[in-house]
């Protein structure tokens, strides 16, 4: 019984950590020296922006060049509190809680926090 029970417990565990990594969408919560923010697959912070409208940019042109929205994989559909937002130039964003999500282009290594407080104050870590 004691290994039927210890596999019990390793499959609870498997299937708790696929329901965590559904509701975290496209973006993973990591730790920083600012605390939990969300991260890239490839582990680099992630923004919002203060003059953006639920489910809409105001970050084009140049600013999408300094700010990169976080763009969608072929095929990716929105679940939970992700969503996937059309840009003015027809291009598609991610967004949680209708808020458009970015990279910062000097935000050189996983762990850089370089963006939060840019723009006299309008970017901010985003938080899960």
């Amino acid at each position: 019984h004691g290994l039927r029970f210890m596999t019990g417990l390793a499959l609870v565990a498997l299937c708790g950590g696929a329901a965590l990594a559904q509701t975290t969408g496209p973006a993973k919560v990591s730790e920083s020296a600012k605390g939990p923010v969300l991260t890239d697959q490839d582990g680099m912070t992630l923004y919002t922006y203060m003059r953006d409208m639920p489910g809409y940019s105001n970050c084009n042109d140049q600013c999408a060049v300094v700010w990169m929205p976080m763009t969608p994989a072929a095929g990716a559909v929105a679940a939970g509190d992700w969503t996937i937002i059309l840009r003015d130039d027809g291009s598609k964003q991610w967004a949680m809680k209708g808020q458009p999500i970015y990279r910062y282009s000097k935000d050189a290594h996983f762990g850089d926090l370089n963006g939060d407080g840019a723009d006299k104050g309008r970017w901010h870590l985003a938080k899960p």
